[in-house]
């Protein structure tokens, strides 16, 4: 699996990419996080990375100074722009195509940086990489929020397999029919404490059924 078959994904797959939310047995943990993110980033000048459709940037443009949205697809930012409300976009909340792995050197001044379902696609081997260019880009101090997904038994999907760095692959379909691996790691807190602990201070990690919620700021 490389990046390539992970942008071809979210590319092809992009309308269906919001439909992981209307799944019953989330909703009650849903309901909270849509209340505790726009809550955490309150007031804040954010970048947005790999912001997908944007359902986590229009909660986050209701609350922020300001949201800076960015993804490697040009066909989910289309509908990220389409669904954001017209009196966002072009005033707190804009869109801009970009690679989370190569950010624009001139990315701009922020106060925080959101990533939502994005840390458990990077694999293993590459988040030191990704760490160290959030710290170099933004600064320290800026707060750091990760949002992302609790394997759970019948609602996540089935992992394929192991390879020997530790990571774990899904096969995700797309409307074709045709199957695809994708990296999806599923970490455990002290993993995340460890991983994160040259980079940023101050780590706060909450755990609901399916989702997990970190807050750090960068050293």
């Amino acid at each position: 699996m490389n990046h390539e078959t992970l942008q071809r994904f979210y590319a092809l797959n992009a309308a269906a990419i919001e439909n992981v939310y209307d799944k019953p047995e989330r909703q009650a943990d849903l309901a909270v996080l849509r209340q505790k993110l726009p809550e955490l980033l309150r007031g804040h000048k954010v970048l947005e990375i790999a912001c997908g459709t944007g359902y986590w940037t229009r909660l986050i443009g209701a609350s922020a100074a300001s949201v800076h949205a960015i993804d490697v697809n040009e066909e989910a930012l289309a509908l990220a722009r389409a669904r954001q409300p017209a009196n966002d976009e072009g005033g707190n909340v804009t869109f801009a195509q970009a690679d989370a792995f190569d950010l624009p050197a001139a990315i701009g001044e922020y106060t925080a940086v959101f990533a939502g379902f994005w840390w458990s696609h990077v694999k293993r081997e590459e988040q030191e990489r990704f760490l160290a260019q959030l710290r170099a880009k933004l600064g320290k101090d800026v707060l750091l929020v990760l949002l992302d997904n609790v394997y759970v038994d019948g609602s996540s999907t089935v992992i394929a397999r192991t390879d020997l760095e530790g990571n774990t692959y899904q096969f995700r379909t797309l409307p074709s029919g045709e199957r695809l691996e994708i990296v999806k790691n599923f970490p455990t807190d002290s993993y995340l404490r460890k991983k994160l602990a040259a980079a940023v201070k101050e780590i706060r990690i909450e755990r609901w059924q399916y989702y997990w919620l970190l807050t750090a700021r960068l050293k």
